[in-house]
């Protein structure tokens, strides 16, 4: 995220066209916030209004409902308390006697008389609990011993005491459909115990059942769209009906849906609920014109910001980008720059001026700069042949030690060795080696040293492999492996040990020049340090010989000056030393720079053998 965020924030600083198009669509801002406030605000108060008109509705019909079930609890009231009812169940017992017989069917003929004024009942039945018969209006008397039900009717005839019992055919308790087989199935059943206010009564219960098909009928008009439904639950928040334009739903559950708009009314005597589900979608139907309008609108307006300010960039801003990449590649050494230029205007005139500036500087670069490069050239190869009789001088002392101790073969061994060194120090004016020749070249002065200090000392070689083909100026790490034999491995009878080694580490190369001697003294050290440091910080510039007149560290200070003239100022020297363990002297030069110095050179012999 914070990437993407610095990517557009650099687009915005750095480009005039982002700008431009930022600012328009700026100012469009505040029409489309209010454009889409207003289409937000309206789909409000649509949706608020169509949830008033549901919740009137819904209150209207469930007062009605109310009604009704009212006139069935009245109803099943006046049969719970009729004493002669409740004398023809209490006067039977188990046996199902002729009288009982006859006393049955005459309680039959009176529910049949009481359920023709309500209309709403399907069904009304009486079970009598000491013969285990239900007596019904809709299909007569029917004995439940050793059904499931049986256990039902006891037990709501226990626990329910004088209170009101709704329930579905289809409900469940423990395990045990309760009212399939006992009523009609389109139907929610009322419980109750018959004779109220007698405390000693019997278990029977009176079981009423109100025709579903007549509640959909006075909630079915509610609907006021194809896809709307309405569920009515009762106090538990099971489903007692549910309705839609095609009829009855299959839900047993009211559904959750997001996308729909729930409104919902309870009754507060039976603690019933009413819940209509309409699709939003539906209710916005009348605002999604309007809204596509407000779209469309603000879809053109920044279309036409867009278009707009890229007139702008066209006429003002591309000019000046133009001249810009122009600056950019003039910068970047491409001095034969032209920008082509048509204006007449300001921008034509700034591009003249321009183009007139680039000629002058090629002119005066081709004048004053490449006069200036030969000068440095000059100067590297003065620096440069200044080491090889500093070798000689040195070399020379090596064969004048080694003939006061031994014989003439090794004097014989140590002039061939300097022969080859110096040989292949002049080959024909090259000054770049790959690694690997430049190690071999290295290998013939060590073994000069070698011999003159009495085989004292070995040398191992840790070259990286991808290291042996990468050039590099020679005859530098001459004067560290000189450094390393005199100064570390003097007075040290054997045992000495001299490493080079190269690698690479990201884009650097390293050199490196171990050796266990007796190492540096720390306040040399610090000396030696200090004007590393200094040299290595100085300013990618020509160096002059006459800026440093100090006459020691001749030999790292020649390097490190060839080094920041060819390699700039990635390139640097360090040296680290313990006293009586050794030191350790780092060459750093950046990879890229390499392969410019070796192509530099090349053009450095080309132009040579042309001249001469």
């Amino acid at each position: 995220m914070s990437r993407v965020l610095t990517w557009i924030v650099n687009r915005f600083r750095h480009n005039i066209q982002v700008r431009l198009t930022c600012y328009f669509l700026l100012i469009l801002l505040p029409l489309v916030l209010v454009s889409l406030f207003a289409n937000e605000r309206s789909q409000e108060i649509l949706v608020e209004q169509a949830t008033e008109r549901s919740r009137l509705a819904l209150d209207s019909a469930m007062d009605y409902i109310d009604l009704t079930l009212q006139s069935a609890e009245e109803l099943s009231t006046l049969i719970s308390t009729d004493a002669d009812m409740v004398t023809l169940l209490e006067r039977n017992g188990k046996e199902l006697t002729p009288e009982a017989i006859v006393d049955f069917a005459q309680l039959m003929k009176q529910l049949s008389n009481l359920n023709s004024i309500n209309n709403i009942a399907t069904q009304i039945s009486v079970y009598h609990h000491s013969s285990n018969m239900l007596l019904s209006n809709y299909y007569g008397g029917r004995k439940l011993a050793g059904l499931p039900e049986q256990d039902f009717m006891t037990r709501t005839a226990q626990s329910n005491g004088t209170g009101i019992l709704y329930m579905l055919p289809s409900e469940i308790v423990d395990g045990q459909v309760t009212l399939g087989k006992l009523v009609v199935s389109d139907s929610v059943t009322l419980i109750r115990s018959m004779d109220l206010y007698n405390p000693d009564r019997q278990p029977n219960v009176l079981l009423i059942s109100l025709n579903k098909t007549k509640l959909l009928n006075l909630i079915k008009p509610l609907l006021p769209s194809d896809n709307t439904r309405i569920f009515l639950t009762n106090s538990d928040g099971d489903m007692i009906v549910g309705v839609g334009k095609n009829g009855e739903t299959k839900d047993i559950v009211v559904p959750f849906e997001p996308d729909m708009l729930s409104v919902t009314t309870h009754s507060q005597s039976s603690k019933w609920k009413l819940t209509m589900m309409q699709p939003e979608s539906e209710l916005y139907r009348d605002t999604e014109q309007v809204a596509r309008y407000t779209y469309g609108i603000i879809g053109i307006s920044i279309l036409l910001a867009l278009w707009i300010s890229w007139v702008i960039y066209s006429g003002i801003a591309s000019p000046l980008q133009k001249l810009s990449h122009g600056i950019k590649r003039f910068g970047s050494g491409k001095l034969n720059i032209q920008l082509e230029n048509k204006r007449k205007d300001e921008f034509g005139y700034l591009t003249d001026s321009f183009n007139k500036m680039a000629q002058q500087q090629k002119h005066l670069i081709e004048d004053h700069y490449e006069q200036n490069l030969r000068l440095a050239r000059t100067e590297l190869k003065f620096l440069q042949s200044q080491i090889n009789p500093h070798f000689l001088y040195n070399t020379l002392d090596s064969i004048y030690w080694t003939a006061k101790n031994y014989e003439a073969d090794e004097i014989s061994e140590m002039v061939l060795n300097l022969s080859k060194f110096f040989r292949l120090s002049l080959n024909k004016g090259r000054d770049v080696f790959p690694i690997g020749e430049s190690i071999s070249h290295l290998h013939f002065y060590i073994r000069i040293q070698q011999i003159r200090f009495l085989e004292n000392f070995e040398v191992e070689y840790q070259i990286d492999e991808r290291t042996r083909d990468v050039p590099i100026l020679k005859l530098l790490l001459q004067p560290l492996v000189e450094n390393a034999i005199l100064h570390g491995m003097d007075g040290k009878e054997d045992g000495g040990r001299l490493i080079i080694e190269t690698r690479i580490e990201g884009e650097l190369l390293l050199l490196i020049v171990r050796d266990n001697g007796s190492g540096i003294k720390e306040e040399r050290l610090h000396y030696i340090q200090g004007e590393l440091e200094r040299l290595n910080a100085r300013n990618y510039k020509l160096y002059s010989l006459e800026e440093d007149q100090i006459e020691d560290l001749f030999g790292l200070r020649n390097v490190i000056t060839r080094v920041k003239l060819y390699y700039g100022k990635e390139g640097s020297l360090f040296i680290e030393s313990t006293e009586g363990e050794g030191t350790r002297t780092t060459l750093k030069l950046p990879l890229n720079k390499c392969k410019d110095v070796f192509l530099q050179s090349e053009q450095t012999e080309d132009e040579m053998e042309a001249g001469a």
